[in-house]
């Protein structure tokens, strides 16, 4: 079991098992979240160029603002798009 913990305003954890991570990334989609930080961009460039050369599926997201979290609508769309998610946190 694993404790999320949402440090925008959260009043008590949420309690969530995690989901099994695929046996192979071939025949994927795989997202990377920009999250607006500094050099973000640098890192997920290095993981897309890496994926692709696999022939692996990347698509690309960017939160607006480093200081909240990804819009619903955002959220809603990479949810229906990828089949999993790489956010890219960098300075």
């Amino acid at each position: 079991m694993t404790t999320l913990l949402d440090p925008t305003s959260e009043r008590s954890p949420t309690a969530r098992e995690r989901l099994a991570r695929p046996d192979k990334l071939e025949g994927l989609t795989v997202g990377l979240l920009e999250i607006s930080k500094p050099r973000g961009d640098v890192f997920l460039d290095r993981i897309d160029q890496r994926l692709t050369e696999r022939g692996i599926v990347v698509k690309r997201y960017m939160k607006p603002t480093v200081a909240k979290p990804a819009p619903l609508p955002l959220a809603q769309q990479i949810g229906t798009e990828v089949d999993l998610m790489i956010e890219g946190l960098a300075d």
